[in-house]
């Protein structure tokens, strides 16, 4: 029952697109030294996927829910869970599930997912046009990121799918970090100290 007193309380959070950005910018860069022949093996990607792919992201949508921000909430829940997937992926390759697990792979069901995450981040690019134009070009590049390893993961695009694959994941780690920089000093000075591109102004 109402008392005619009631209260609407907002708590009040910080913008977590910064340690967001920077944990997509850490797993893909780790990740991308492996596509590129940098380094070998998964065993030290996967940590990363973990803890800076998947909880960094899950921590930026949970506080992004709070901050009533479906774009960031969703984009990086999303990618948090698909990293968290992508890390049990590997384990499940390299028999840390068993060896039942790991003779049953079919790397074509990747292929799959893939295009399922592309199909998401076709929405999410879209939105992204009334953010600003880094993520705009980040999620553009996410796009080519899913339909190239799509294609490697059917056998259908050679290894130039791979090539392309590994550099694009490198570009957007760099755009990332760039943007994580860029959105933690923007908000910390409280004025634009490094330019991120305004929104497009085609949808709002």
């Amino acid at each position: 029952m109402s008392t005619g007193n009631d209260q609407k309380v907002q708590i009040v959070v910080a913008d977590p697109s910064a340690l967001g950005l920077f944990g997509l910018a850490m797993v893909c860069f780790v990740a991308s030294s492996q596509k590129l022949g940098l380094t070998t093996g998964l065993s030290f990607v996967v940590p990363w996927a973990i803890f800076l792919g998947s909880i960094a992201q899950m921590m930026a949508c949970v506080y992004d829910f709070k901050h009533n921000n479906l774009f960031g909430a969703t984009v990086f829940g999303g990618y948090g869970l698909f990293w968290i997937s992508m890390a049990a992926v590997w384990l499940i390759n390299m028999g840390a599930f068993g060896p039942e697990l790991a003779k049953a792979v079919d790397v074509k069901q990747l292929g799959f997912a893939f295009i399922g995450y592309l199909i998401f981040s076709l929405f999410g690019t879209v939105a992204a046009m009334e953010t600003n134009k880094v993520i705009f070009s980040i999620m553009a590049l996410i796009n080519v990121l899913f339909i190239t390893l799509a294609l490697d993961s059917f056998k259908m695009g050679g290894h130039w799918a791979h090539t392309i694959a590994a550099y694009t994941e490198l570009i957007i780690s760099l755009l990332g970090f760039y943007g994580s920089g860029a959105t933690f000093l923007n908000k910390w000075f409280g004025k634009p100290t490094l330019p991120v591109g305004k929104p497009f102004g085609i949808f709002k």
